[in-house]
């Protein structure tokens, strides 16, 4: 279980187009958005990212970057970016199954004659501050019912004007 005001696991991943990203050096005015998606297979994470790449402009002008990464290989993760028409989100691929599990993520196996890769994650969100803090988790254990991107940057917004606090670091007995 990822727990908020806790530091964020490790997340080293390359990026579509050169580079890397590392999560600890990450250093957003405000949070680090990291957007775990399943994989180039999955209709239901090109319809999230689509959404997701059309508002990047407006998380960035609240301090908030974002940055989708999945256990895809780089053939597949650049296909589904050039495919889908992802344009301004940054995309991080090859995670691996341990970097997964550690952000609490659901991995689950290909289906017998579907496009899956062998092992993938499922969906999942992060919301990291500057210092490495996890703010706010989420993760699914099927891809449906992603929150709508718009309403996050919307709470977050609030967040931040509010000096509103991470919530549900009660939820591990101490």
């Amino acid at each position: 279980m990822l727990l908020t005001r806790h530091a964020a696991p490790a997340l080293t991943v390359p990026l579509i187009g050169g580079g890397s990203v590392t999560l600890a050096e990450a250093k957003p005015e405000q949070f680090t958005i990291v957007v775990f998606y399943r994989g180039k297979h999955c209709p239901l994470c090109k319809k999230y990212l689509q959404e997701i790449d059309a508002l990047v402009g407006e998380a960035k002008s609240a301090g908030f970057d974002v940055i989708a990464v999945s256990m895809d290989s780089q053939e597949r993760a650049e296909a589904s970016t050039a495919e889908w028409g992802i344009e301004n989100l940054r995309m991080g691929y090859q995670m691996d199954e341990a970097t997964a599990r550690s952000f609490g993520l659901y991995i689950s196996s290909a289906r017998a004659g579907s496009t899956e890769p062998a092992r993938f994650s499922e969906p999942g969100l992060a919301v990291v501050d500057a210092e490495n803090v996890v703010f706010f988790a989420q993760v699914q254990s099927a891809p449906f019912t992603r929150p709508p991107f718009a309403d996050l940057i919307g709470g977050l917004k609030f967040v931040v004007a509010n000096n509103y606090p991470a919530r549900g670091d009660l939820s591990v007995a101490a």
